[in-house]
């Protein structure tokens, strides 16, 4: 199923089904959910609340938004993105996220910022493989313990995906050009250090956290990750704490001395952020 419509919420009803969707997605009763009044209030200031609707009229995804000034540049904070799990492989959250970059960016918006669990490999691959946003940002617990079970047991450490909309890279990542591609072969030709590894458990099936080693000075720097948090936390919470704990250590330590989150790349079991010295004088 690929025919679908992307329009704003125009009708409160329309509103109410879109906090429908938020608690489908991370929980009924979810207390963060973005109540009606606010998506109807933020598109009328320059945000973005609009719907991914199949032919027959069916909510399946959406995309909430605020524009407002970050460091005294007006910017645009992509608060929720949602995607009903029997389409999650049709592409929409792309396509919704390539929306909302044309919505902004016809305010004259340049970045959007947007947070992330660092430990779930499927939104890391389409923050930074698909849709080539950086992180430089790490906030532990940002959000505090809430009351989703998608959150249950690791805290809400969160990356800061910064994307910066009218970039040869991000335009390139979203019509899937080549040449703003990375190709993870190209890895056997780089010289990457190992900031953290993933190894054999001897009590799981699921791989455990190495130790992280903190002196490296690389260009670019691994960091390791399990593929499907998920299910580990379904099946070995303390194992999934464990990787929280060391992958927190080795993400803030070299985000924190001048290296940039720029690649993911996915693996069946293990997958692995590429962090790489931020170019001098870039912002």
């Amino acid at each position: 199923m690929t025919d679908f419509v992307i329009r704003p919420f125009e009708t409160m009803e329309q509103c109410h089904e879109c906090v429908a969707l938020q608690e489908d997605t991370w929980g009924h009763g979810f207390s963060e959910r973005v109540a009606p009044a606010i998506l109807k209030v933020g598109r009328m200031l320059g945000g973005v609340s609009s719907g991914a609707y199949t032919a027959e009229g069916r909510l399946v995804g959406f995309v909430f938004g605020l524009t407002g000034l970050r460091d005294g540049t007006v910017v645009h904070w992509s608060d929720m993105l949602a995607v009903r799990p029997e389409v999650r492989d049709a592409g929409l959250g792309r396509r919704l996220k390539a929306y909302q970059r044309d919505e902004v960016m016809a305010l004259g918006v340049e970045h959007m910022y947007w947070t992330f669990d660092p430990l779930q490999s499927r939104n890391a691959h389409l923050n930074i493989t698909r849709l080539g946003a950086v992180v430089r940002e790490y906030r532990v617990d940002m959000y505090g313990q809430t009351d989703s079970p998608l959150h249950r047991g690791i805290g809400t450490d969160r990356f800061v995906a910064l994307w910066r909309l009218p970039s040869e890279r991000v335009g390139g990542r979203l019509v899937d050009d080549p040449a703003q591609m990375f190709e993870p072969l190209s890895l056997d030709e780089m010289s990457v250090g190992i900031a953290l590894s993933a190894s054999p458990s001897s009590v799981s099936y699921h791989p455990s956290p190495g130790v992280v080693e903190l002196d490296l000075g690389n260009d670019w720097i691994s960091v390791a990750i399990p593929s499907d948090v998920g299910t580990l936390m379904d099946e070995d919470l303390d194992l999934a704490q464990a990787w929280r704990i060391a992958t927190r250590a080795a993400l803030r330590h070299y985000m924190g001395s001048g290296y940039e989150v720029r690649e993911f790349v996915r693996g069946q079991s293990v997958s692995r952020y590429l962090l790489h010295c931020i170019p001098e004088g870039e912002s």
